[in-house]
């Protein structure tokens, strides 16, 4: 079994969608799927409630149904679990158990009023992309349509900013334990200098795209297939818009290079991107440890 997928998970579509994707993953992985309905803490709750412990037990019993119902909507050939924590806030109680359990991943559901198929960033996904030390997966809405899905491909947006060969070894690393295929995304016309005549940007680009396939397809296993685009437009938007995607297909991106090290934090490219993107994105922190990581790529 390939690491563990922590779901971040509430009895709502968007829960559900969450639980939908964690499990696509899981299956790929070969990962143990944990599914975490986090309460608020008694620091947490009005004066009004009294601190009890009746008060404390009734909401988890309430917890615990929820998540076996959810349970048992999922496919029964995954190895799963469920966990009621209590936090002062949804986004600390699942990092907390993404680090006990040595998550490979978090995973979240659009917030409400999300266009079917389309992200919608709500206060729980926020809170996860400026503060978590492990990569966050961001659902769309209606994933919970897709549960039966596999990963066919992972795709990963690369530019050429510091932080993208953590990003590319994360992406190869996926690609490898899900016996997926890796399409590597050039988004190097968005990075380079304002000004610099097309022609430039051109022989950047595909200088670019060259090294990047070149050092994907030394590392990736025999019989994983590793292939490069360079997305056209004039925008991000644009470009993304113009990408084909597979069935259960997701997209890794880096976080911003003003991250904290080893902390998320959704860049302007990768905020436009979740604009247009029909699949999930998974988010990267830029660094491994915590000291920078000089890079040539991003």
């Amino acid at each position: 079994m390939s690491g563990t997928i922590v779901v971040g998970y509430t009895a709502t579509e968007s829960g559900a969608d969450a639980a939908a994707l964690g499990a696509r993953l899981a299956r790929s992985l070969g990962a143990r799927l944990h599914l975490v309905i986090v309460l608020p803490s008694e620091g947490t709750r009005s004066a009004a409630v009294p601190p009890e412990r009746a008060y404390e037990d009734v909401i988890r019993g309430q917890g615990k149904k929820w998540l076996s119902d959810a349970m048992a909507e999922l496919p029964q050939d995954l190895t799963r679990s469920g966990h009621v924590r209590f936090a002062e806030s949804f986004a600390e109680g699942l990092i907390a158990a993404g680090e006990e359990f040595g998550a490979r991943l978090i995973v979240v559901g659009a917030a409400a009023g999300a266009r079917f198929g389309r992200h919608r960033l709500g206060g729980v996904a926020s809170a996860l992309l400026h503060s978590s030390p492990i990569p966050v997966a961001l659902a769309p809405s209606g994933t919970a349509k897709q549960a039966e899905l596999s990963v066919p491909r992972i795709t990963a947006a690369l530019g050429t900013r510091t932080g993208a060969d953590v990003l590319l070894d994360e992406a190869v690393a996926l690609a490898a334990d899900s016996a997926s295929a890796l399409r590597l995304v050039s988004l190097v016309p968005f990075d380079v200098p304002p000004g610099l005549d097309t022609g430039a940007i051109r022989v950047v680009a595909g200088g670019h795209a060259d090294e990047v396939l070149a050092t994907a397809e030394k590392t990736l296993p025999a019989g994983i297939t590793a292939t490069v685009e360079q997305a056209p437009g004039d925008t991000v938007e644009d470009a993304v818009s113009h990408l084909s995607w597979l069935p259960g297909e997701v997209i890794l991106v880096g976080s911003s290079r003003l991250a904290q090290p080893r902390r998320l934090f959704l860049g302007s490219t990768a905020a436009k991107m979740l604009h247009v993107l029909p699949v999930p994105m998974i988010v990267v922190p830029r660094t491994r440890t915590g000291a920078q990581v000089e890079g040539d790529l991003a």
